[in-house]
């Protein structure tokens, strides 16, 4: 039997009906746009993310720009990144003619450097050429990134923080804090292949600053006026058609709420399933790989992916895909060598320890339904690998 990578219909068979009986109430509903399911999503997200708010949107990437596009950020702000990650969190950057700046990573956790960071800010400081305005640090892996370290460093500068948990939302720190503790913003991603997505795409933007959840409200449909634009003002007619911004259409249709509303049902169960099957993992490959996972105590990871790390990595992929197993490489190319951005400054001294990670990570099977039968023969592929 084959081996899938993210075992989606496993999920879909254990929640025995229910997406299915989801959706078709929302054909039948004939809402197709922001129907009642969208807002009932809303509020559970919010609930589960410890939000005030959270605003759903069409995709993850325009997640990360629409509070980017509420800040009034424009050309000749920096915007600092990590570039060990998917290029969505850097391409948004130029989409409003700003410019990111490239961080490095901690060697053990994969995501943004604190002491990078705070070097590169003093140096754009210096140089004088560019505004430092945002961090967006990204939760890689399902892992969260070093909030509190960032946060006061963020205090320090006067910058906004956006935590990009397009892979890691559901994750915590420090006993059960979301990242919102600390960022002004979290982002996240319901594309298919995450632990909690849809049947399509679609994203979200969690808030605990009303304003910013109005505003990205009427930039996600169009500009439309919201209700902060309409005191003083009549205006009998749909609010849509009254602009106030530069907006766009970046709307979750119901059917993608509807499925989602029952797979967030049972997410915290599943997070709780797969921290078992990472650490089982841990516990059987330790001996043969250089390094598996690892993660700060207090901290817990949704495990979007099970990384480790190997010196003849591309051996160890080509062994795995003759033994069955599929493995995937996150990142092969990190975005500062991408060419599309590979003239974009980089923090002091480059990326060194980003360009030696690119080499030897792998990623696993990882799923919240992986039986240990399963995971079994993965290991075992893993093992006997002599190369």
């Amino acid at each position: 039997m084959s081996i899938a990578f993210i075992d989606l219909q496993a999920q879909r068979r254990r929640l025995n009906g229910r997406i299915e009986a989801a959706i078709m109430a929302a054909v039948e509903s004939g809402a197709y746009v922001m129907g009642p399911p969208v807002r009932e999503f809303e509020t559970m997200l919010a609930e589960f993310g410890q939000a005030k708010h959270a605003v759903s949107c069409a995709n993850g990437t325009e997640a990360l720009v629409l509070p980017l596009m509420a800040w009034n950020i424009r050309p000749g702000d920096a915007v600092f990144v990590p570039s060990f990650t998917f290029c969505a969190t850097v391409e948004i950057v130029p989409w409003l003619g700003a410019t990111p700046v490239f961080i490095d990573i901690d060697p053990k956790t994969y995501n943004m450097d604190p002491a990078h960071l705070e070097a590169a800010i003093e140096a754009t400081i210096t140089e004088g050429k560019l505004r430092p305005k945002v961090v967006i640090a990204v939760d890689l892996f399902g892992q969260p990134a070093d909030y509190p370290a960032i946060k006061a460093i963020c205090d320090k500068h006067g910058l906004k923080l956006i935590a990009d948990s397009a892979q890691g939302f559901g994750c915590t720190l420090e006993g059960g804090a979301h990242p919102l503790k600390w960022a002004d913003v979290t982002t996240t991603s319901f594309f298919p292949a995450k632990p909690l997505g849809c049947y399509g795409d679609g994203g979200a933007v969690l808030t605990d600053d009303d304003d910013l959840a109005q505003e990205m409200d009427s930039y996600r449909v169009h500009g439309k006026a919201v209700t902060k634009d309409l005191k003083g003002r009549t205006f009998d007619h749909d609010p849509k058609y009254l602009n106030m911004r530069v907006g766009m259409n970046s709307r979750l249709d119901t059917v993608q709420a509807a499925v989602l509303i029952e797979k967030l049902k049972v997410f915290g169960e599943e997070i709780v399933w797969r921290n078992r099957i990472a650490a089982r993992y841990n516990d059987l490959l330790a001996p043969h790989v250089t390094a598996v996972p690892y993660v700060p105590n207090g901290n817990v990871s949704n495990w979007a992916q099970y990384t480790i790390e190997h010196p003849n990595r591309d051996g160890l992929a080509a062994h795995l895909k003759a033994e069955g197993v599929p493995s995937a490489v996150y990142y092969p190319i990190p975005c500062h060598l991408q060419p599309a951005y590979s003239h974009h400054p980089r923090g002091p001294g480059g990326l060194p320890v980003t360009e030696a990670k690119k080499e030897v990570v792998i990623s696993l099977p990882m799923h919240s339904d992986l039986d240990e039968a399963t995971q079994d023969r993965i290991v075992a592929a893993v093992a006997s690998f002599k190369g």
